[in-house]
């Protein structure tokens, strides 16, 4: 349509919008949005079973979104689409649920290979996002698929990267530094275009739900929005591997560097807030890229010597925006040894992703894909993975209710009494807001009557043993040893997450728990 000038950015959207919405609310809406968060709860809470049709209406929905404008990337939607084909295979083969989970996997892991024409990479995505298990026969199975999708991918379209990245070349002492503050500033990009993803949706979901319109209609109208962002910064229309390219290579001043970040982050928003279909992989390396090559310049205006870095920066900068957005370092530093071949670039990039995760960690419980289960009730965090695999549940589920209680402004006379009538119990003390103070056992009192014959007139404080509680969502398996050593109390208090006592979790209870009655 040559004769709507640049007027085709604004229209493309809205026709895209009109082509794919339908499609999505008919016939498949777990195609809409990013796509990994729905195979993370398939193979976590589902048992691996995702729709067969979300491959096809995920393969339309995407390359329509994609190709009419929508700054997603096609990474997302090709592990949703080779996951759903994975667990199709598996349930008409009518494999155990344990198979099909390892199929899904096997699925993504080929879709990531085959696109980024790196294979380890794509095992390793499988292993640390989806299935966050690397038995033998997990990683087997889906290194198989892997390198069998880098086979047909590289027969169909060549053995070279789809990204063409400069080498870093040699990397001095003082420079890892540099690398090591890129992997703080990282974290926090990361974290910060995940806040931001979310904050547009709510806001994209107020405004539709105002207007009370059909939800097949949502992309089209939003469509509109999106073409004027567009019709401001052409550079943002689709993925953007070129602008990529090119803002690696030096070719950016500082001051568009700046925009570009910003510019992404509001247009990968906006086109998965007003119900796009694409993934969040390609727009976390391209803000990364800018990111990275906007902290050479400021460095190389600091220090001349840095000049030539630029490309180093941004290489680096892509690997860690991308760990700190999706706590998977492995895959972030695999990734880009794959793409690039440099084996310089190997400590550079553990440097700063490593630090891109542990600050993305501080800031945020959850990651780019989690959170967006999270906010429907969906707990997918180590911590809550970890409490479901022990093989007694969680410590709070096994404990018993609290024995007796006392403040901490009591006196030891008060504790002894509380032991007594407790039949010997432990007591838990109590600070003045109800948080754990501390436990008096038999053995702490009868070790201060054994230092001092008037000890029921101390504090009882005076008289606590060294009992440490322990979280009522932890494993029960991870802390069965705790409460088999504390021999002084015969268990440990089970506190909340704001340090206030839930239960007592005796060595019977927890043996009851591991040993169920059969």
């Amino acid at each position: 349509m040559p004769w709507l000038g640049a007027g085709f950015v604004v229209v493309a959207p809205v026709i895209g919008g009109l082509l794919y919405g339908p499609l999505i609310h008919r016939f498949a809406r777990e195609a809409r949005g990013h796509g990994v968060p729905e195979v993370m709860f398939a193979v976590d809470r589902n048992g691996g079973r995702i729709r067969g049709s979300v491959a096809v209406v995920k393969a339309l929905a995407s390359a329509i979104c994609i190709g009419a404008g929508g700054s997603v990337g096609r990474e997302g939607p090709i592990i949703q689409i080779g996951s759903a084909l994975g667990s199709t295979i598996g349930r008409w083969a009518r494999m155990p649920e344990v198979r099909v989970k390892t199929l899904v996997a096997c699925g993504a892991a080929g879709g990531i290979s085959a696109t980024f024409n790196a294979p380890v990479a794509g095992v390793f995505f499988a292993l640390e996002l989806l299935l966050r298990d690397f038995s033998p026969t997990s990683f087997g199975a889906v290194a198989i698929a892997s390198v069998t999708a880098a086979l047909v991918g590289r027969a169909a379209f060549g053995d070279t990267a789809f990204l063409h990245l400069p080498a870093i070349g040699g990397v001095t002492p003082p420079e890892y530094l540099l690398f090591a503050v890129l992997g703080l500033v990282a974290g926090a990009v990361g974290i910060g275009f995940t806040r931001v993803l979310y904050l547009v949706e709510d806001a994209c979901d107020l405004l539709w739900k105002a207007t009370r319109g059909p939800e097949w209609l949502r992309p089209a109208v939003g469509g509109l929005f999106l073409g004027l962002l567009l019709l401001a910064l052409p550079q943002m229309y689709g993925v953007g591997y070129p602008v990529l390219e090119h803002g690696v290579a030096g070719q950016y001043a500082l001051g568009f560097l700046a925009v570009l970040v910003v510019g992404k982050v509001l247009a990968t928003s906006l086109t998965l807030g007003i119900g796009g279909s694409g993934g969040v992989f390609a727009p976390s390396l391209f803000i990364g890229a800018m990111v990275g090559a906007a902290f050479g310049e400021v460095a190389a205006a600091v220090d001349p010597a840095l000049h030539g870095q630029v490309g180093a920066f941004a290489v680096v900068g892509m690997g860690a925006v991308f760990a700190g957005s999706t706590r998977a370092p492995i895959t972030a530093g695999i990734m880009l040894f794959e793409l690039t071949g440099d084996y310089a670039l190997v400590l550079p990039v553990v440097v700063a992703v490593v630090i891109a995760t542990a600050v993305s960690k501080v800031l945020s419980r959850d990651t780019v894909y989690t959170l967006k289960l999270s906010r429907r009730g969906v707990d997918l965090t180590d911590s809550a993975l970890a409490a479901r695999r022990s093989p007694g549940g969680t410590a709070g589920s096994a404990a018993r209710p609290l024995g007796p209680v006392v403040s901490r402004t009591a006196s030891a006379a008060d504790a002894l009494a509380a032991l007594e009538s407790g039949g010997g119990a432990p007591v838990v003390v109590l600070d003045a807001d109800g948080r754990f103070a501390g436990v008096v056992s038999a053995r702490s009192a009868g070790d201060a009557a054994l230092t001092d014959v008037e000890f029921a007139c101390r504090p009882v404080t005076d008289v606590l043993s060294d009992a440490v509680p322990v979280r009522s969502d932890a494993g029960l398996d991870a802390v069965v040893q705790d409460v088999v050593d504390a021999s002084d109390t015969a268990g440990l208090p089970v506190v909340d997450e704001d340090g206030r006592p839930v239960g007592w979790l005796g060595q019977a209870d927890a043996l009851r728990a591991l040993v169920p009655a059969r």
